[in-house]
């Protein structure tokens, strides 16, 4: 069974982008949404592996929805792997103090975010499809 993947981002371009390499290099599935309360409550309805967070969204911030993920028992299971352009110091130690998997910075490379994901949740590579 193939590896499904929550992307929950703001930005349409970067949904499609991530969908498109994930699903085409890597063979897995992936499921968007372009909202943090979208995303909640995509995470609480579908079964998911890990989910990929952006930090910076207008509705409710990855913080917040690492937070809500976190409170709920259904959910607080799922490895999230932080996407993100915030790479100052006290945003990478903020990240270290929370239950974060991982943290991919952006600008990302395509070819190269599935193999990334991997390492960090300890995944098998992905081969192609």
């Amino acid at each position: 069974m193939p590896k499904r993947v929550l992307i929950i981002d703001d930005e349409a371009d970067i949904c499609t982008v991530v969908q498109v390499a994930l699903e085409e290099l890597a063979g897995w599935q992936t499921v968007t949404a372009g909202s943090g309360a979208e995303g909640l409550r995509l995470a609480q309805t579908v079964e998911v592996d890990a989910i990929l967070l952006d930090i910076s969204m207008p509705d409710l911030d990855g913080f917040a929805i690492h937070q809500a993920l976190q409170q709920n028992p259904s959910t607080q299971g799922i490895p999230v792997v932080v996407f993100t352009s915030k790479v100052l110091a006290r945003d990478r130690a903020r990240f270290a103090t929370l239950n974060f998997a991982g943290v991919i910075t952006k600008p990302f490379n395509p070819l190269t975010l599935a193999q990334q994901i991997a390492t960090l949740l300890q995944w098998p590579l992905p081969t192609h499809p």
